[in-house]
């Protein structure tokens, strides 16, 4: 690829989303408040269909609650043991907008709320990675259970959790698809 001095600019953020992976083993270390801040930060600034930020966040640090995720809130059969070992687990949700985000959708066939929590929650963890931090996307969970266990009120949708720590080790990073492979004319 031919870098011009637009390019240049952006090469220290380019190989820190190269060297992102999804981290499945961390410290036994707390995080600090303040990156976590940091990291919502980030997501809170994330831009939304209409303006609606449908986005919240919970933090979850409290061992017992961790552990009751990590025991009774995952879908069966994908194995997350190193799951266990992450000192905080996000949970992602949004909060919906009839108009922006029941409506809307009828009429266009796009889940705007996903992909403004999508956007939201790749600001979270691209400002954690930023912080020396790893992060892991969770999607097979048992949104019942977690419901339930950390009292997510009615109103919120549960989209995702994200794991978060500082990583044991630097996953391997999986094969990404060349430009080629995934621009079309």
């Amino acid at each position: 690829m031919k870098k011009n001095s637009s390019q240049s600019e952006i090469d220290g953020f380019l190989e820190m989303i190269r060297g992102r992976s999804s981290c499945r083993s961390y410290l036994e270390k707390d995080v600090e408040e303040w990156k976590i801040e940091n990291c919502l930060e980030a997501a809170r600034l994330a831009p939304s269909a209409c303006n609606k930020q449908p986005w919240r966040f919970k933090v979850v640090k409290d061992k017992s609650l961790l552990e009751e995720i990590c025991e009774k809130g995952l879908l069966p059969g994908i194995s997350m043991p190193w799951l266990f070992e992450a000192p905080v687990i996000i949970l992602l949700c949004t909060e919906e907008n009839v108009v922006t985000h029941t409506l809307a959708p009828l009429l266009s066939g796009v889940k705007y709320q996903l992909i403004d929590a999508g956007i939201a929650g790749e600001h979270f963890v691209l400002a954690a990675s930023a912080q020396g931090l790893g992060t892991c996307w969770i999607g097979w969970f048992k949104e019942k259970v977690i419901r339930k266990t950390l009292s997510v009120p009615r109103k919120l949708k549960l989209i995702s959790l994200i794991s978060l720590g500082y990583p044991a080790e630097i996953g391997e990073q999986p094969r990404k698809k060349e430009l080629e492979e995934i621009v079309f004319a």
